[in-house]
């Protein structure tokens, strides 16, 4: 049951070259957050938030096909630029987790010396081994979006 139970939890560990404060800023202003978010095949085309406890966000992913995905949920803890958590669901009916799964998502910034900082991004509650597996391959790719992005852009 304990190995069960860890597989609906998935974490991962990345290191950004950026300072603690950019890689915060690219996880809270939605102007930027669109500009990485989403697998490569999926990107997002919009996000909206209202960065407070308990103030909504919401994103849509959109396929090369044109498909769209929507994705939302409140953010429970703003600690910047600590600590963020929010609650994530699936908004679509063609998603496989379906509507109503909710998630909860925390992701830890660490500073890693003077212009690294380690990110430590959890999701629990996944439904089965399989959604875990698939979130894990989305969250893997829009963390090396974010990675492209940071090493490309300057935030004013």
């Amino acid at each position: 049951m304990a190995e069960s139970q860890a597989r609906q939890t998935l974490t991962i560990t990345r290191r950004f070259a950026a300072p603690r404060e950019r890689v915060w800023t690219a996880w809270t202003r939605p102007e930027l957050l669109v500009r990485w978010l989403g697998p490569h095949d999926w990107p997002a085309v919009s996000f909206e938030a209202d960065l407070r406890p308990n103030g909504r966000w919401h994103a849509v992913l959109r396929s090369k096909s044109g498909e769209e995905l929507e994705q939302g949920g409140r953010y429970l803890e703003i600690d910047p630029p600590h600590c963020l958590r929010f609650t994530f669901q699936w908004e679509s009916d063609n998603h496989e987790d379906g509507p109503g799964v909710q998630t909860e998502v925390s992701v830890e910034l660490i500073e890693d010396g003077p212009s690294t900082t380690l990110m430590k991004f959890e999701q629990r509650g996944l439904v089965n081994d399989e959604s875990a597996r698939g979130h894990e391959g989305g969250w893997q790719q829009t963390f090396d979006r974010l990675t492209a992005w940071i090493e490309s852009e300057v935030i004013g």
